[in-house]
């Protein structure tokens, strides 16, 4: 059973960093695609951004493009989101989830995805 775990949230100042990891166990990341979603209080779940499964293409949402960047490192079984130059509006409960596919581009959709992490908290204020 595939199981996802999230670290690096945390409290930082606008403009500043964060790096996310998604980090899996029980089975290979190999032939999932990843992707980032989060949830701010009283807003529904939104994507934020994906990986794909064996090609390495990411996608991402208009509002962090430029900002956030998804990488993968297969060896680790792990998925990083890189975000810089953080706002106020990225504060959030980050998830990542994990969708059985080797198709080229994943997919933004997360009704696709069937396997969760429990999230970790993302607070961008001054």
């Amino acid at each position: 059973q595939l199981q996802l775990v999230e670290s690096g949230g945390g409290l930082v100042q606008p403009g500043g960093s964060l790096r996310l990891s998604c980090a899996a166990s029980g089975v290979t990341l190999d032939g999932y695609a990843i992707g980032w979603f989060r949830q701010a209080p009283g807003k529904e779940r939104e994507g934020v951004g994906c990986i794909s499964s064996n090609h390495g293409n990411s996608r991402l949402a208009d509002s962090v493009k430029g900002r956030f960047t998804i990488s993968r490192d297969n060896a680790k079984n792990t998925v990083y989101l890189q975000m810089n130059s953080l706002k106020p509006e990225d504060t959030a409960v980050y998830y990542c989830a994990a969708d059985y596919s080797r198709s080229i581009l994943c997919t933004g959709d997360l009704t696709q995805y069937n396997y969760w992490g429990q999230g970790t908290q993302v607070t961008i204020s001054s």
